[in-house]
């Protein structure tokens, strides 16, 4: 495996960004790790970060280059800062920039396949919340989303004046993300994008969604669950994984294996 610290210029946000880029290379000699390439471009996994960290994030507390390299699967993962990944009422176009300018740059620049079988969206707390925007406003560019540690969406809960009662230490984010911005049947309306996607049967991508017990956002992610355990025929494969585990690395390392299972046909996941 490649790995390749970029840095370019982002039209959307109008200043230069970083991702880290996992590439494959098959290899006979390599010590230690089993490896695999395609022949010509590469699935790819677009991997986000939580609010407290960066694109380096994922490579420093889990061992995700070592977990794609069978599977010969590239593995980018952006920079957005605390955006939320929203195009935000008082910052940067994060939502733009991940789901629409990201994907053809990183494609110009590197041998990826754009097929959307290919593709597949994951991340952990705010990056699972974020995947999930994403991957439901875009629903045509990924075969699978990986939610971790999160809701659809990890907003705070709308008190009995409709009014969302946000916690002192995350109000200056909300205010930058939203401003006084309506959401509802934006690209922030992640279940609202998901029941359109019912009403017009399609495209959906498959879910895996997995939460822990003892989670602060676990309120976020039963909303979620009761939302696409009641939609028929469970047509996004929706697979809900609740078990022992908190808001950690630990919990993130194995759930993002069992990610890979589930979008690798004839492989199972660890936890049920």
């Amino acid at each position: 495996m490649a790995l390749i610290h970029t840095n370019f210029f982002s039209e959307s946000l109008g200043l230069c960004v970083a991702a880290d880029v996992i590439l494959p290379q098959a290899s006979n000699r390599l010590v230690g790790m089993e490896t695999a390439s395609a022949q010509e471009k590469h699935p790819v996994l677009w991997l986000l970060h939580g609010a407290s960290d960066n694109h380096t994030i994922w490579q420093r507390r889990t061992s995700i280059e070592r977990y794609a390299a069978p599977l010969g699967l590239a593995v980018i993962m952006p920079n957005v800062h605390l955006s939320g990944y929203t195009d935000m009422a008082h910052g940067g176009k994060y939502f733009t920039y991940v789901a629409d300018e990201l994907p053809k740059l990183m494609r110009s620049l590197f041998p990826l396949s754009d097929k959307r079988e290919d593709n597949f969206i994951s991340g952990l707390s705010m990056g699972g919340a974020g995947c999930m925007k994403i991957g439901l406003a875009r629903p045509a560019n990924y075969a699978a989303i990986g939610c971790l540690s999160a809701g659809a969406d990890n907003h705070p809960p709308k008190g009995p004046d409709g009014k969302r009662e946000i916690d002192p230490h995350w109000a200056p984010m909300y205010e930058r993300m939203y401003g006084d911005r309506v959401l509802e049947g934006t690209e922030e309306d992640v279940l609202g994008n998901a029941q359109k996607i019912v009403d017009a049967k399609g495209p959906f991508p498959r879910i895996y969604h997995a939460i822990g017990k003892d989670d602060f956002l676990l309120e976020a992610g039963h909303h979620t669950r009761d939302f696409f355990q009641t939609v028929p025929g469970n047509p996004f494969d929706y697979t809900y994984v609740e078990d022992e585990g908190a808001h950690t690395w630990e919990y993130w390392d194995a759930h993002i294996q069992d990610f890979l299972k589930f979008i690798t046909p004839g492989a199972s996941a660890h936890h049920s």
